[in-house]
């Protein structure tokens, strides 16, 4: 299989980006400091645009609807008229997206990362303004949209990771734990922006909370004509699958099948799966666990949820992809330190006893527990992108790992949930069974990821 780029205009500014032959040596290329220490290709000018515009697709086409739960989703429900129980039939419709990972694979071998970016976010543009702005959008015609922002998203994600790897590929392979590490810093932070500046807008004014609402929810979806454009701009074409004497329908599955049939890209979504089932874990550990253990505030344990699945993501996201870039020098590595934490952070609070004086401990193993989780969240498909796979099959790679990263929202949440729900009356008991499944789970992708690591290794001594 060989690459092969598309027809591109001379003149376009994104076409003039190319990604950079190993071992190659150019003035474009500046320093930073002492040789060997030369910025990461993606925070270089060339190459900075694109960064953000790719970074941004993946935020801004959530701000408008997912983005808003956490903070305003009785007040969005209520301005679509559909109650609380119709907002959370939408959010289900919209996970459905897990189970079409794998065919959105193909999608991306057949297509560049620019075309689907671009659709995704026009198409998301078009029918978030349909569900805000038309008139007697019935819910059934909501519950329609909600399944194509699920078709949409599990074919613009992959996009967006494999961008990202796409634009990270440089002479010395460093950069992709880091570019990882700035992309979830950057989304967390828009998102934090948006949402706050709604809800403060909403308690300054509360007798206009409902044009509040649908102006800045409009607002937001046309934030998206911008991103198109600067999408358009700034993004280089990758190449897409080509085979000789096959079409090229064909040689994107042909493309998904060699992705699926490697053993290292199944180690490190099953790493990612581990550790991202852990987080799940950690949100039902956070503001519930104090809440429900301690009987603590419903203040308290909610700054207390903030602190542990908000503000310590913010923090250590990009001094993460630092590390693992330039000390593990390796994303798997990463990994496992990232799912060892957890392991004994988690074996940790299962052994403090239900004393109330054991509150302030299990809080800070808890915020130990809450590093590790997004020391690997900050690097988690970053070991795919370590694989130095072909150029062309790189987009159904991103997308078979996302479907085995992401697969246990499928049980993971109805799980963690059952367990709280049934020890409400006796909520240590509980949690000792949760704890004691993050430690068995995060203890399996700990040796995943390792063993990801060493075949790593070996190759590159190979």
């Amino acid at each position: 299989m060989t690459a092969s780029s598309p027809e591109s205009s001379p003149h376009s500014p994104a076409d003039t980006i190319s990604v950079p032959i190993p071992d190659r040596r150019t003035d474009a290329e500046p320093h930073d400091g002492p040789a060997g220490h030369r910025r990461p290709v993606f925070l270089r000018r060339d190459r900075l645009g694109a960064f953000l515009s790719i970074v941004l697709s993946g935020q801004l086409v959530y701000s408008a609807f997912e983005a808003l739960k956490g903070s305003l989703m009785l007040q969005v429900s209520d301005v679509l008229g559909i109650g609380i129980d119709g907002f959370g039939a939408m959010m289900s419709i919209i996970g459905l997206a897990m189970y079409m990972y794998v065919p959105a694979g193909w999608i991306n071998n057949r297509f560049t990362i620019r075309s689907i970016l671009v659709t995704w976010c026009a198409w998301r543009l078009v029918t978030l303004l349909t569900i805000y702005l038309a008139p007697g959008l019935s819910f059934r015609m909501m519950l329609v949209i909600a399944f194509t922002w699920a078709i949409w998203d599990a074919i613009g994600w992959p996009a967006v990771v494999n961008g990202l790897t796409f634009i990270s590929r440089d002479d010395r392979g460093q950069g992709r734990g880091m570019i990882m590490g700035f992309f979830e810093a950057i989304r967390r932070g828009v998102e934090f922006i948006l949402a706050t500046i709604v809800v403060g807008c909403v308690w300054a004014f509360p007798q206009h909370w409902k044009v509040i609402v649908i102006g800045f929810a409009v607002g937001y979806s046309l934030l998206l004509i911008p991103l198109i454009a600067c999408l358009l701009h700034f993004v280089p074409r990758n190449a897409i699958a080509h085979q000789d004497n096959t079409s090229a329908n064909t040689a994107a599955l042909i493309g998904l099948l060699k992705v699926m049939a490697r053993p290292r890209i199944w180690l490190a979504g099953l790493a990612a799966m581990c550790l991202y089932w852990t987080y799940v874990n950690l949100i039902y550990s956070s503001a519930p666990y104090l809440k429900l253990v301690y009987n603590v505030s419903d203040g308290v344990s909610g700054l207390f949820g903030a602190a542990a699945t908000s503000l310590v993501g913010a923090l250590i996201c990009i001094p993460t992809g630092f590390v693992a870039d330039y000390v593990f020098r390796s994303s798997a590595a990463m990994m496992t330190a990232a799912l060892t934490v957890i392991a004994i952070s988690a074996a940790a609070v299962y052994m403090l006893p239900s004393s109330k004086m054991m509150m302030w401990p299990a809080i800070i193993l808890l915020i130990v527990m809450s590093v590790g989780v997004f020391m690997g969240k900050s690097v988690i498909l970053a070991p795919i992108a370590e694989l130095d796979l072909p150029e062309e099959i790189n987009g159904s790679a991103m997308a078979v790992a996302s479907f085995l990263a992401y697969a246990s929202i499928i049980w993971g949440n109805s799980m963690t949930a059952g367990i709280v729900e049934s020890y409400r009356h006796n909520a240590y008991e509980g949690y000792q069974i949760i704890f004691l499944i993050t430690l068995a789970v995060a203890l399996a992708g700990a040796a995943c990821a390792f063993a990801l690591a060493v075949v790593g290794r070996r190759r590159q001594q190979g």
